[in-house]
């Protein structure tokens, strides 16, 4: 039996060493061609460089005018993520809270929306904020959450259910109005699934490209991704800056994903399984 479960665990171990260097390596190329001069990237991709340099990365920082577009990510993303939590925690409450045909009809709602996908509502979305003069920032945030509201809802509503409503009544008698039981009571009980709808979602917002086009594509209002696309020109790309501004890029949210990564499986766990 021992013989048994060690063969397990030796070829579980050799599985996820092999899908972990599946997942690095494009981490790998992007980072070893970043620091090759241009010509050094065409003589040989998959190799070390012969001539290893860091010239393209000050570069990089410049032509991104790394700080007015760091500025714009961050607040895209930071306002974006705040009013999600905000009102899709809110609404989890009152639909945990109220259980009932209509809780439950609004519920498996939001749950569906999670397949509808955004190619299918991108067009009448961008033309319908466009009638009332909301393509900027505000409107971007307006629309990460309608299309992040359904995963935050889904599993801040299952996290919920394992948490006794008798808090909730213990609360009221002791003076608490509704608002205060959910913002004092049951809101910090929700760490772990707060910090998943916060990683998960700025992973989505700092990188995303398409609809950050659509809506703020002015001077002064780009995002790193929207700054980024610059470096690759009708007739020819820059890859050395590319790869040195895509490095720049993913390390700030490699930073957050490292300091609240043992938050996110139990997150998912208490929002998907309860």
């Amino acid at each position: 039996m021992r013989t048994k479960e060690r063969t397990h665990k030796y070829t579980m171990m050799f599985i996820g060493a092999i899908v972990s260097l599946l997942w690095i390596y494009p981490f790998y190329l992007v980072f070893v061609n970043s620091i090759k001069t241009k010509s050094g990237i065409f003589k040989g991709t998959l190799g070390l460089p012969t001539e290893p340099t860091l010239k393209n990365y000050p570069v990089a920082l410049g032509e991104l005018d790394f700080l007015l577009t760091f500025f714009n990510s961050v607040v895209v993303t930071g306002v974006s993520i705040l009013i999600i939590v905000l009102f899709t925690s809110m609404a989890a409450y009152a639909l945990s809270r109220k259980p009932g045909k209509s809780s439950t009809a609004i519920y498996f709602l939001f749950a569906i929306c999670m397949l509808i996908p955004f190619q299918s509502i991108m067009i009448p979305l961008v033309s319908l904020f466009g009638a009332v003069e909301m393509l900027n920032r505000t409107g971007l945030a307006i629309m990460y959450l309608g299309l992040g509201s359904s995963m935050a809802v889904f599993l801040y509503v299952g996290a919920m259910k394992s948490i006794p409503k008798a808090l909730d009544e213990a609360a009221i008698i002791d003076g608490c109005n509704r608002f205060q039981v959910y913002w004092h009571i049951i809101f910090p009980m929700l760490k772990s699934t707060t910090v998943t709808v916060i990683v998960l979602n700025a992973i989505w917002f700092w990188n995303d490209y398409l609809l950050p086009s659509l809506v703020i594509n002015k001077e002064g209002m780009y995002t790193i991704p929207l700054k980024t696309f610059y470096f690759f020109g009708e007739y020819s790309t820059q890859w050395h800056l590319a790869l040195a501004a895509l490095v720049i890029a993913m390390i700030p949210i490699i930073i957050l994903y490292m300091f609240l990564q043992r938050y996110i499986i139990d997150g998912i766990s208490d929002g998907a399984v309860k």
